[in-house]
């Protein structure tokens, strides 16, 4: 991958504060795509529809939030909550899972066909991102910029 190699790695850390936005609970992949179109309608509601910019950090939210909240199904524990709520100048994606002892690992060494470069794609596209732990619950974060 490109970039910055500190950059990629996941450090553990806070969410900033963020309230409003949208949340979801998933028990399994095939609810995404239900959460995907609300979440797209949401974000072009909540933008300039006009600036083409906006369109395209949009669809990088919706990006993020989904590779994140199907990581947390394929590989965390339990239910699965997510919520994407606006923070400043950036949108919050954080996905909570009930898998305290996996912590976000971006595929190292792996053949990119094989998949696993979704942490690294929301690590190059955040301004920010992280995870902490909280009680039996794993939250993993990214802030993407908005309009």
């Amino acid at each position: 991958m490109t970039g910055d190699p500190a950059r990629l790695r996941w450090p553990s850390s806070a969410p900033p504060p963020a309230t409003g936005g949208w949340n979801w609970e998933f028990s399994h992949v095939s609810e995404l795509p239900r959460a995907r179109a609300q979440l797209r309608a949401g974000l072009a509601a909540a933008s300039d529809q006009q600036d083409p910019a906006a369109a395209e950090l949009n669809e990088a939210v919706v990006l993020a939030f989904d590779e994140m909240a199907s990581n947390a199904l394929r590989h965390g524990g339990g239910g699965v909550r997510a919520r994407v709520q606006p923070a400043g100048g950036a949108w919050l994606v954080e996905v909570c899972d009930e898998a305290p002892t996996r912590p976000p690992q971006p595929a190292i060494g792996r053949d990119p066909s094989q998949g696993g470069l979704g942490l690294y794609l929301i690590a190059e596209m955040s301004d920010a991102h992280g995870w902490h732990l909280e009680a039996d619950t794993k939250s993993v974060w990214a802030l993407l910029p908005r309009r």
